[in-house]
């Protein structure tokens, strides 16, 4: 399997501001921190919605309970008492979608005794709406199918950056090599050239480029959304193990 650890380089000396250390450090109301917190909602929808599926959620539920969750987020400007010593958006997002799922699970059972309470809703659903199907939190969550959901998100960005940086003229190039990177169902590097045109030598210096490029986008992703660029590597190893308990 593609080891992501593998020729990365080191952590430079410079850690510029990443989106997640905007959303820590930046007010309610500025527009900066409100920036990163809708970019970093945005790229990572996948992973809560694919956890919400393995939760015991039907398609349609996890993708409503999804849509709501990042709404909330959005609507509040952030999360509630967050503490930068743990610094990891990851780790945030999945204790935030914890107990916004007890919270529906609350409210639902309240509603079914008849609790009278009127709760406001950030989508009003129509009277033909299905009901919201709520999990019973004291079901075991997996954290780690979070966590692998969430690297398969980070590589897919990363891959999805290398892509765009080889433009659509070189489309039926990375299309060949992409199967490299993760070192999987690829073809020979003989049928690769024969494929391409090109000898075999240059496929494999274009393979080893491109896997090192690919190692730096997806290092690039994963610093987005840690707080300290000493968690860096360590977020890497971890994410690299989920990875390896899912094969």
């Amino acid at each position: 399997m593609f080891n992501p650890m593998a020729e990365v380089p080191a952590t430079p000396g410079a850690f510029a501001p990443t989106r997640w250390t905007l959303v820590l450090r930046a007010s309610a109301d500025s527009g900066e921190g409100r920036t990163a917190l809708s970019e970093l909602c945005a790229a990572y929808y996948s992973p809560v919605f694919r956890f919400l599926q393995r939760s015991g959620h039907g398609e349609d539920a996890a993708q409503e309970i999804a849509h709501e969750f990042f709404a909330r987020v959005l609507a509040r400007g952030g999360f509630a008492g967050p503490d930068p010593a743990r610094g990891r958006f990851r780790n945030y997002l999945l204790g935030a979608v914890k107990y916004f799922l007890r919270d529906q699970h609350d409210l639902a059972m309240r509603e079914k005794r008849g609790g009278g309470a009127v709760h406001e809703s950030l989508d009003q659903a129509g009277e033909d709406s299905p009901a919201l199907q709520i999990a019973d939190p004291t079901a075991a969550l997996d954290d780690a199918s979070f966590d692998r959901e969430w690297a398969v998100a980070l590589m897919n960005r990363a891959v999805a950056a290398l892509e765009a940086e080889h433009g659509a003229g070189w489309a039926a190039h990375f299309t060949a090599l992409r199967p490299w990177l993760m070192g999987e169902g690829a073809a020979s590097h003989a049928e690769t050239a024969a494929q391409l045109g090109m000898n075999e030598g240059a496929v494999k210096v274009a393979v080893h480029r491109l896997r090192r490029r690919f190692r730096e986008l997806l290092k690039a992703e994963v610093a987005q959304t840690i707080e300290n660029p000493a968690d860096l590597d360590d977020e890497l190893r971890h994410l690299c193990a989920a990875l390896a308990e899912s094969v």
